[in-house]
């Protein structure tokens, strides 16, 4: 049995170090991860994946902290993603051991793992997707993706979450307006944390004028195997947990939970909200469309990276891309003949393919 094969039983017997030494090998992209998160798929698919994101400062690492401590009141298991900015020297996560988990210290069935955002567009890289896997076939219960906060580029979250929560904090009634077609955009759930400070009842009402407008909520995480499809995007922004006469079930309303994470207000009834989305995603079928869809998102980036490496070595083979880029300087030649050329062979590749096929 190979190291990576015993790593795997690890894994999958319940060991936290074999769990953390397989993200690591993910994050680095050692050799071998691929067949590695490759037998992952088959026993992942049990975890509830909530992604946590909202500007800085709006309490994320101590909400998430609270909805730890609570889950593993409840007896569930829980693993931790935080995605931290990426340091300029090694490219590693800048925050570390987030030390502000600090309610879960010491509980092995709070796993909490930092991983650098890596320059990803939204802060989330193809190997939080990975780590995810990881903890899912690890058996955690509830597996929560803490983001950077860096804006409207956090709607990448949605491709790896089943159920985003944003957090808003009191008067920023502003930014709501800046961000409104943007980051607020994805929320299937409202937070609007620190709720005991001024401004907490304006922004609540803020965000409830603009859901019923019609302009924010609703999880519009957009098209090309997002977050939702476009089919049940629409029925998404008027569920209201309710079954109609032809079983047929409504869309969903994003609700606003007021919480104040440093004491635990509210973490409750957010818990609930998250269990309701959950029965709202099955029930009406878009929990099979996110899946589907983050799949076919994963397979094209796959193929992307693939293909890239490939067409890298064909540049080195043809003499390096600065030797190409002078020629065109030069006026020999110009980027798209260039490109032309390139695949040219691996057009024919895929021709011949397609012939060996009909055969």
């Amino acid at each position: 049995m190979s190291s990576d094969e015993e790593l795997l039983e690890a894994l999958l017997a319940g060991e936290h170090r074999a769990l953390a030494r397989v993200i690591s090998k993910i994050e680095n992209r050692s050799p071998g991860y691929r067949d590695l998160v490759s037998a992952l798929y088959a026993h992942a698919g049990g975890a509830d994946v909530i992604g946590i994101t909202g500007s800085p400062g709006a309490g994320k690492s101590t909400l998430v902290d609270k909805l730890a401590e609570t889950y593993r009141d409840r007896g569930e298991t829980v693993g931790v993603i935080a995605i931290d900015p990426s340091s300029p020297f090694t490219g590693g996560a800048v925050l570390g051991d987030r030390i502000r988990m600090a309610s879960t210290v010491g509980d092995m069935d709070v796993f909490v793992r930092s991983m650098s955002a890596r320059g990803t567009l939204g802060g989330l890289s193809t190997a939080t997707a990975d780590a995810v896997k990881a903890m899912d076939a690890f058996g955690k219960d509830k597996i929560i993706i803490e983001t950077v906060g860096a804006g409207q580029n956090e709607i990448d979250i949605v491709r790896t979450a089943d159920t985003v929560a944003v957090l808003v904090p009191p008067g920023s009634g502003d930014d709501i307006q800046t961000l409104k077609a943007g980051i607020l955009e994805i929320a299937d759930v409202f937070v609007v944390n620190k709720a005991d400070r001024p401004g907490s009842d304006r922004t609540v009402q803020e965000l409830r004028d603009m859901i019923q407008l019609g302009n924010g909520g609703g999880g519009t995480g957009g098209g090309g195997g997002g977050h939702h499809s476009q089919e049940v995007i629409d029925a998404h922004d008027d569920w209201d947990g309710e079954v109609d006469d032809t079983d047929e079930v409504a869309g969903w309303t994003t609700p606003i939970v007021e919480t104040v994470a440093t004491d635990g207000t509210g973490v409750d009834d957010l818990i609930a909200e998250f269990g309701n989305h959950r029965t709202y995603l099955v029930d009406s079928g878009e929990h099979a469309d996110q899946v589907r869809g983050r799949y076919a998102e994963e397979i094209r980036t796959l193929l992307r990276e693939d293909v890239h490496a490939m067409l890298e070595d064909r540049l080195e083979d043809a003499g390096g891309i600065d030797d190409l880029a002078e020629s065109v300087r030069e006026g020999e030649t110009d980027p798209y003949s260039i490109a032309g050329e390139l695949l040219d062979p691996v057009e024919d590749c895929l021709d011949e393919l397609e012939v060996d096929d009909a055969a």
